[in-house]
C-alpha cells in the first residue's frame, strides 16, 4: 500500500468519524429542545404588570374596611364590581398545607413558609393564621393586608368564581427574591409562581398564559429571606377579558431545530465529499 493510499483511508476515517459526531450533537440538541419546549408549555401563567388590567377588572385597596378587620370578605358590592364579579375570601393558608412547618428556605422567618399541596376542592384553612387590616408606614397607600404576626405571616386568597389573572403590591421588601405569589387551580395543584425582583413596593402579578379563567387562588408567601416582613395592597384581578395576556417570544418548534441542523449536517457531509473527489481525481 502506498503512502498516498494510506493518508486517503486516514481521511475517509477522520471524515465518518466527525460526521458520526455532528450526528449525535444532532440527536442531542434535538432532545434538549424537546425539554426546553417541554418546561415553557408547563408553565401555566406569564407576568404581567399593572397595565394588564382593564378598568372594569375587579381592585381591592383595603381601605374599604376597618383597621383591624380579621379575614375580610369582599362581595363585588364592596370593591364595585359587576354582578358577576367574584366574592374574594382572605385566611393564612389553605386546607391541606401546613404554616411555620419545617423545612424552611435559608434565613426565612418560618411564620411566612408555607409548605404541603392544597386539597380538592380549594379552601381556606379555618385553623390557620388569621390575616387582618393594618397600617403600614412603609407604604404609601397604607392601609394593607398582613398576615400572622404582623408582616411576618402568610396571606392567601380564595375566589368563589375562577379568575384569569391576579396581582398584587407587595412590599416592603429588603430582599430580592425572598418572597412569591402563587397561582392555584380549583383541585390544588400549582398553576405558576411570580417572585419579586426589586426591593420596596413591588407589583407581583400573573395572567393564564391562555387567557381563559383557570385561578382559583393566590398565595403569597416567604420562599427565602425577607428581614423586615411584608404585606399586600391594592389587590388586581379580572375575568377572561379584563386581562391582556403579553405576547410571547415563540419557541420552536423540535422538528424545525432538528430540521434545520441535520440539513447543515448532511450539506457538511456532502462538501466533504465533494472535494475528496476533487482530491481524489487530481492524484488519479
Amino acid at each position: 500500500m502506498t503512502r498516498f493510499e494510506v493518508l486517503d483511508k486516514v481521511l475517509k476515517a477522520c471524515t465518518k468519524f466527525q460526521y458520526i459526531s455532528f450526528l449525535g450533537l444532532v440527536s442531542a440538541l434535538s432532545v434538549s429542545s424537546l425539554a426546553f419546549q417541554a418546561t415553557a408549555s408547563a408553565a401555566g401563567i406569564k407576568r404581567i404588570d399593572q397595565s394588564a388590567f382593564t378598568p372594569d377588572s375587579g381592585k381591592i385597596t383595603f381601605s374599604e374596611f376597618s383597621v383591624n378587620t380579621v379575614n375580610p370578605t369582599y362581595t363585588p358590592s364592596n370593591y364595585g364590581g359587576d354582578a358577576n364579579g367574584p366574592t374574594v375570601r382572605f385566611g393564612g393558608i389553605f386546607q391541606g398545607q401546613t404554616v411555620g412547618v419545617a423545612p424552611f428556605p435559608s434565613g426565612a422567618a418560618p411564620s411566612g413558609v408555607v409548605n404541603g399541596t392544597p386539597t380538592a376542592s380549594l379552601a381556606l384553612d379555618p385553623t390557620s393564621p388569621t390575616t387582618f387590616i393594618t397600617g403600614d408606614g412603609s407604604n404609601p397607600t397604607s392601609p394593607v393586608l398582613s398576615g400572622s404576626p404582623r408582616f411576618n405571616g402568610a396571606i392567601s386568597i380564595l375566589f368563589d368564581k375562577d379568575i384569569a389573572g391576579v396581582g398584587l403590591d407587595g412590599g416592603f421588601f429588603d430582599a430580592i427574591g425572598g418572597t412569591a405569589i402563587k397561582a392555584f387551580a380549583r383541585n390544588g395543584s400549582l398553576i405558576g409562581s411570580v417572585f419579586n425582583e426589586k426591593r420596596g413596593i413591588e407589583f407581583l402579578g400573573l395572567v393564564t398564559d391562555d387567557g381563559l379563567d383557570g385561578i382559583a387562588g393566590l398565595q403569597f408567601s416567604l420562599v427565602g429571606a425577607e428581614p423586615a416582613g411584608f404585606a399586600i395592597d391594592n389587590l388586581r384581578f379580572g375575568r377572561a377579558g379584563q386581562v391582556i395576556v403579553p405576547d410571547a417570544t415563540p419557541v420552536p418548534e423540535p422538528l424545525t431545530i432538528l430540521g434545520t441542523v441535520t440539513a447543515g449536517a448532511f450539506g457538511v457531509a456532502m462538501r466533504r465529499k465533494q472535494k475528496q473527489q476533487q482530491e481524489d481525481t487530481i492524484k488519479a
